[in-house]
């Protein structure tokens, strides 16, 4: 089968396509998807470079995210038959491939009247966007929540939940993007590029700060995310690092960002505290049903341009959900 193999931890450019890999045999709990589109991340991103902690080691197969055919079952798998279409997560990698191996939880039917490729997101993004805005975020009807990456797959879905809950929206997003994040509802945009983000959030909310941080920014933008915070009682939740690794001290926290600092990976929510990933995952379909949520459109990619998707990701020149089609 054709797949893309990432060769180094140098980063994207060295993804290479083989024509040749081998189709996975699926063992007992698994399930072999033929593959109609895969999603990209920045999961894929990290994994490139390194970065991602207990990623898979070159060469590899690239990709966690896919969506497509059951086309054969291993023994004990009866939450999906031959011929259903579902959309899953194998972070050991896979993906970008014809056909993807997957532990059979790790998938959940496509929802009826969508396409595969509009399924993108349902185990990723949206969760994500979910979890930092509910049972780590705390949101609630009048509190102000700052989303980093905005018009990102995730940022996206974030802001059309928080709206939903009754949240006032700051969105930071590149001057290109801004027009995109305003459509979808944010009451302020503010430039992701620009110095001063945290004075920003303080002037738009009268000094107080932001009650809720979505941060994903990494690098000198966590710096910003905690100094937008509201003291005491503000939450940043970190759940990305696009911008490299940041320090944070227990000074820091003692006597100059006295805020709530939460860690999320959703990967390790859905392993490590079930009970709470079932119930996000009911509310996510709550909020679909509800039409907050509605399916996608990504921009979609041939499997051979799976190196510049990745690139342009990395590079922040990318709006909502991308995909791969094989």
């Amino acid at each position: 089968m054709r797949a893309l193999q990432q060769t180094s931890v140098d980063g994207p450019q060295d993804l290479r396509l083989i024509p040749d890999a081998p189709v996975p045999t699926p063992g007992a709990g698994e399930l072999l998807l033929r593959v109609t589109a895969a999603g990209v991340n920045y999961v894929d991103v990290s994994q490139a470079r390194g970065t991602f902690a207990g990623g898979p080691q070159p060469p590899y197969l690239a990709g966690i995210e896919g969506v497509g055919e059951v086309v054969a079952v291993g023994e004990a798998v009866t939450s999906a038959a031959l011929g259903d279409h579902v959309v899953g997560v194998a972070i050991g990698g896979g993906a970008f491939a014809e056909y993807l191996l997957l532990p059979a939880p790790a998938a959940v039917p496509v929802p009826t009247g969508w396409t595969d490729e509009q399924a993108l997101g349902l185990l990723v993004n949206w969760p994500t966007a979910l979890a930092a805005l509910r049972p780590l975020g705390g949101i609630t009807a009048g509190q102000t929540v700052l989303i980093h990456a905005a018009a990102g797959g995730t940022g996206q879905a974030a802001m059309r939940v928080a709206k939903h809950y009754g949240a006032t929206v700051i969105a930071a997003a590149s001057p290109a993007k801004h027009e995109t994040v305003r459509a979808l509802g944010a009451d302020h945009v503010i430039d992701s590029r620009a110095t001063g983000i945290a004075a920003e959030v303080l002037r738009l909310t009268g000094g107080a700060g932001a009650d809720l941080v979505l941060e994903s920014g990494g690098g000198a933008t966590l710096e910003a995310s905690l100094a937008a915070a509201k003291r005491v009682t503000g939450r940043v939740v970190v759940y990305g690092l696009a911008g490299g690794e940041a320090a944070i001290t227990n000074w820091d926290l003692v006597y100059r960002h006295q805020v709530h600092v939460i860690g999320l990976n959703i990967g390790v929510l859905m392993q490590t505290a079930p009970q709470i990933f079932g119930a996000l995952m009911g509310e996510l379909f709550e909020l679909i049903g509800a039409g907050v949520l509605v399916p996608a459109r990504p921009t979609v990619y041939d499997l051979a341009d799976g190196p510049k998707a990745l690139a342009e990701l990395e590079a922040r020149a990318t709006i909502g959900k991308l995909a791969l089609r094989p």
